[in-house]
């Protein structure tokens, strides 16, 4: 039955991740849709465009439980169904494609980062927190964004190989998993990889032409 349960826990952690909580948050609070303005991105940094912090911080928080909760449930009782660390990787993995490619919303999503990043601490909360630090590193030296989300994400996989040799011991199905988050999530960045080589990318507490729209 494991293979049964393994494949199950991955679905809901798909459906999980399809809850497209920046378009949720914002009907709930009133806003426009951030599929309508800004970078048309339903996630929380085009979610903050419309001047409401509160919502973006809502956003942020709920994007990274969806990728934190079916992991650490896994973790948590997974081993009584016999799920292990490759069940563990699916629904991070699953929760993380969820949010990109969402069954609720036209399959239309997000770029993943808050879920990528709540992945990566039910993984393991000292990956999460390395990764974290990297994306704080360049952002504070680059002001990009979007270049920091996608540093953080393609030095995860290498934490997790760096941390998890210490201890004698590495998941191969986590170091893909981390590795094809990784790949979508540059993929997701591809027009702001076009910006960034044109210099256009704009930069963290720059001022952004029509910001904020009306709620």
């Amino acid at each position: 039955m494991t293979p049964a349960y393994s494949a199950l826990a991955a679905l809901l952690a798909y459906l999980l991740g399809s809850l497209s909580f920046a378009v949720i948050v914002s009907k709930l609070s009133g806003l426009s849709d951030p599929r309508s303005y800004g970078s048309k991105n339903p996630g929380a940094t085009n979610v903050l465009r419309s001047g409401n912090k509160g919502a973006a911080v809502a956003t942020l928080l709920l994007d990274g439980l969806k990728g934190w909760l079916p992991v650490m449930l896994v973790r948590w009782f997974g081993a009584d169904h016999g799920l292990g660390d490759g069940t563990v990787a699916a629904v991070g993995l699953a929760a993380f494609i969820g949010h990109l490619y969402p069954v609720f919303f036209q399959f239309k999503g997000g770029k993943g980062v808050a879920t990528a990043a709540g992945v990566l601490l039910g993984i393991s909360w000292l990956l999460g927190l390395a990764t974290l630090a990297t994306w704080g590193i360049v952002v504070f030296f680059s002001r990009y964004v979007s270049l920091a989300s996608m540093a953080a994400a393609v030095f995860a996989p290498f934490f997790y190989l760096l941390g998890n040799r210490v201890a004698w011991y590495v998941d191969q199905s986590i170091v893909l998993a981390l590795v094809a988050i990784a790949a979508l999530l540059v993929y997701r960045h591809r027009e702001n990889i076009g910006k960034l080589l044109k210099g256009t990318e704009s930069r963290l507490g720059a001022p952004k032409p029509g910001g904020k729209k009306p709620g």
